[in-house]
């Protein structure tokens, strides 16, 4: 019987889905949005925050400051309220309502950059802002998640090692590529012990995380607009980039077996799909993608009627399954 002191200790690593009958594609989902925070990003929070925690870096009278789309700024203010700590967000209107008011239930500030950089993204212009907040007073302390270590060692310790273990036989693994926290972190482990798995880099198009030529992305979560100090591509094997309208399909599909997830995993379940249908063709090699959070955040955007029309005209969605014959 699980029993904690502490919103952060507490996460399930053992759950995948077999998503065969759904995609027709032998993958399997690890499940990461089960959690206090509702994503993989509760790990990078608590492991950040408890690293400068551990450097003298934050006092009592700190205010915790982070650039954030949404689920890192979730998770900061959940591990910040466990240690008594302010935290402000800085984010972007792409920032879904529901994560919004999480942080603010939380206790967290969240501050919203509507400038945007010369990319066409908000990136330049949330780290701006940070930089500004922490030249105007010393009690603001900066974790950067996109260039701290804690960020990828956190994936490193847990997220690798648990998928290590359900999957000895493991061929290719699919990791989204946002602040390559996750990616960084499990591309380091497998290579480390010189494991024979493929590693695949999931972003979206319109990111430059990998070189990519800036594009609009509304989706929040994968891609940057600012390539991350964190991403090391020596320890990458492939990247695969996903059309936004992909991304959304791919939700869609899940969702209409009953599965309900974010966007970050509709991305890396359609370049996962479509990587092992061009690298596999007929074959069926031990492959798990992670799925970094659950849909419910995205109720009023890729599961929201009006806001595809808005900002993807009409899109051809999956039908859902004829159940009329069923007894």
């Amino acid at each position: 019987m699980p029993v904690i002191k502490a919103p952060q200790e507490f996460n399930v690593e053992d759950l995948f889905i077999d998503l065969r009958a759904v995609l027709g594609t032998a993958l399997y989902l690890k499940c990461e949005g089960f959690n206090f925070a509702g994503s993989v990003k509760l790990k990078a929070a608590a492991e950040m925050v408890a690293a400068a925690e551990r450097d003298g870096l934050i006092g009592l009278d700190s205010v915790l400051v982070e650039s954030s789309s949404g689920n890192l700024g979730v998770a900061l203010a959940m591990v910040a309220a466990d240690r008594g700590l302010r935290f402000v967000c800085v984010t972007d209107p792409r920032c879904n309502t529901a994560s919004r008011r999480l942080m603010r239930s939380l206790g967290a500030e969240v501050v919203v950059v509507e400038a945007q950089d010369a990319n066409g993204g908000y990136l330049n212009s949330r780290i701006s802002h940070v930089r500004d907040l922490c030249a105007s007073d010393p009690r603001y302390v900066w974790l950067n998640q996109y260039a701290n270590p804690g960020n990828w060692r956190a994936h490193y310790l847990h997220t690798a090692p648990a998928i290590a273990r359900s999957f000895p036989g493991l061929e290719v693994l699919f990791v989204g590529a946002g602040t390559t926290g996750t990616l960084m972190g499990c591309a380091r482990y497998f290579k480390e012990r010189g494991a024979p798995v493929t590693i695949v880099a999931v972003d979206a198009v319109g990111s430059v995380t990998f070189g990519g030529v800036p594009e609009r992305r509304m989706v929040p979560g994968l891609g940057t607009s600012v390539r991350p100090e964190l991403v090391d591509e020596s320890w990458l094997d492939d990247v695969v980039h996903v059309p936004e309208p992909d991304t959304i399909m791919a939700c869609h599909s899940l969702a209409a077996r009953g599965f309900l997830f974010g966007g970050s995993t509709g991305t890396v379940v359609s370049g996962a799909s479509r990587w092992l249908a061009e690298k596999y063709p007929g074959e069926e090699p031990v492959a798990v993608a992670v799925s970094p959070d659950l849909g419910e955040r995205y109720l009023d955007s890729i599961y929201e009627e009006g806001w595809l029309r808005d900002h993807f005209g009409r899109l051809d969605l999956p039908d859902r399954p004829d159940r009329s014959e069923r007894p």
